[in-house]
């Protein structure tokens, strides 16, 4: 009956706005959510254009159509899973995961390379650096030391009119003459014609560079010149080197002369017939004396013959890290020659420790006379000889260290000394005196050097 009445109602208000505008007016029917009829009778409103919120319903209606589909994927992907369904779709999965992973371990890996040869390539910038500090800070002395011995800025400061200092005056050239006579009357005592210059060390220059070794088996080792070479084979320009890392070290490399070994050229390579432990060997007439590896056995091997030409065990040393320097390396023997022949530099449980000196024969390596000294051998990081007198380095990798001990063999008498020695790579492996050059040999960080020496007047308690 209500029903009835409605659509009447509806029809009549219809049929009486129909005249004024029939695309104004609709009607709709729809169920609620308790399923129960709606109509719903819409009016354009002669004022609004749209009403707020009317798009709502259909961005529901999207939402809603996306969240099925959703869950349709997400319940074919289930039942996939469980039921065995797309194995082949997961194992391409896991394939693609594996690769990706691969990938970016790949890629860490190589930046973690890169990485370390960036730092490797800034710790060799700043060496770099550092030599060319130390080499300006050089250059920067030296024009003192020039302008003073040549007199060529000071010819320039001098007043015109002053004549005294021209180089063609007479009595210039007599002053110079005086000048250049007077250290030459200080190095010859009086009454004594027969001096050898042999004295007590007083002072060791800058360390010079001849070559850098190019590769980790340089690090450390033995080079030097033979100050009394015998034979025709070899003179005393001839360069002798050892690079003593490795476990059997036995290739003896022999250079024309220092040219050719700046340049890392040998004329030929001799195979020790046994092999050489650590730093401590030396050249002396003719012969390469060295220890043997993981033994207190002394080999002297003839160069010319290139044969073993005598061998014998110094008795009671300590050796392979029994009583080494204290930078290591197995250097428990350290042989060395200087004006009075050849020596070894060693330690013995006797002795505690202290630094033991034995002068050897050079033939047959049997010990003639030794000498227990009070320093220790691991508190220096090296020693020498110089005119039969011990000398020894304070530190190894200090830049401005000093050579602070000295034993003199003549009177059996030691003494604490203050030489200033530099370190200029900061890893001193290898010190050795020649006599004939009147310099230091020397291995530092891959680095082969050599210092001048000066020698002072000889006292008279040793002369």
């Amino acid at each position: 009956m209500w029903l009835q009445v409605f659509f009447l109602c509806l029809s009549c208000l219809t049929l009486s706005n129909q005249s004024q505008d029939q695309d104004q007016a609709s009607l709709h029917r729809s169920n609620d959510h308790a399923g129960r009829c709606h109509y719903t009778f819409t009016v354009a409103s002669p004022k609004e254009s749209s009403c707020p919120g009317s798009s709502m319903k259909p961005e529901m209606d999207e939402v809603l159509s996306r969240l099925t589909l959703l869950e349709a994927l997400v319940s074919r992907f289930i039942a996939g899973v469980d039921g065995g369904v797309g194995t082949g779709a997961g194992a391409n999965g896991e394939e693609g995961l594996q690769e990706a992973y691969s990938q970016v371990t790949g890629e860490r890996n190589q930046l973690q390379q890169d990485k370390e040869r960036l730092n490797r390539q800034v710790q060799e910038l700043q060496r770099r650096l550092d030599e060319l500090s130390q080499e300006a800070e050089s250059l920067r002395q030296k024009p003192c030391k020039q302008t003073h011995t040549s007199g060529g800025s000071q010819r320039d400061n001098r007043p015109a009119s002053d004549t005294a200092y021209d180089f063609g005056n007479g009595a210039y050239q007599e002053m110079k003459a005086e000048v250049t006579e007077v250290p030459a009357s200080h190095l010859i005592p009086e009454g004594n014609h027969n001096f050898t210059g042999c004295g007590e060390l007083q002072s060791v220059g800058d360390p010079v560079l001849h070559r850098k070794a190019d590769s980790i088996t340089g690090k450390y080792g033995m080079w030097l010149q033979d100050p009394e070479p015998q034979g025709p084979h070899y003179t005393n320009k001839t360069v002798w080197r050892i690079d003593t890392v490795g476990k059997d070290v036995r290739q003896l490399f022999a250079y024309e002369d220092m040219e050719q070994f700046s340049r890392g050229f040998p004329m030929k390579v001799l195979v020790l017939p046994e092999p050489v432990e650590s730093t401590g060997a030396t050249v002396y007439r003719g012969s390469l004396y060295y220890q043997r590896r993981r033994s207190r056995t002394l080999i002297r091997y003839d160069l010319a013959s290139e044969s073993l030409a005598s061998r014998l065990d110094l008795p009671h040393a300590g050796f392979h890290g029994q009583h080494p320097y204290s930078w290591g390396g197995y250097t428990d023997i350290d042989l060395a020659a200087d004006e009075q022949g050849l020596w070894a530099i060693y330690s013995t449980n006797k002795a505690k420790g202290a630094i033991v000196i034995s002068l050897l024969d050079p033939e047959s390596l049997e010990v003639k006379r030794s000498w227990e000294t009070n320093i220790r051998k691991n508190t220096v990081a090296n020693a020498f000889m110089v005119c039969g007198r011990l000398y020894t380095v304070a530190s190894y990798t200090t830049l401005n260290t000093t050579i602070n001990y000295m034993f003199d063999t003549a009177t059996s008498v030691g003494r604490a000394v203050v030489v200033p020695f530099k370190n200029k790579y900061h890893y001193n492996s290898m010190v050795d005196y020649n006599h004939a050059q009147r310099k230091l040999y020397a291995w530092d960080n891959f680095h082969m050097v050599t210092y001048d020496i000066r020698l002072g007047r000889p006292s008279h308690s040793s002369s």
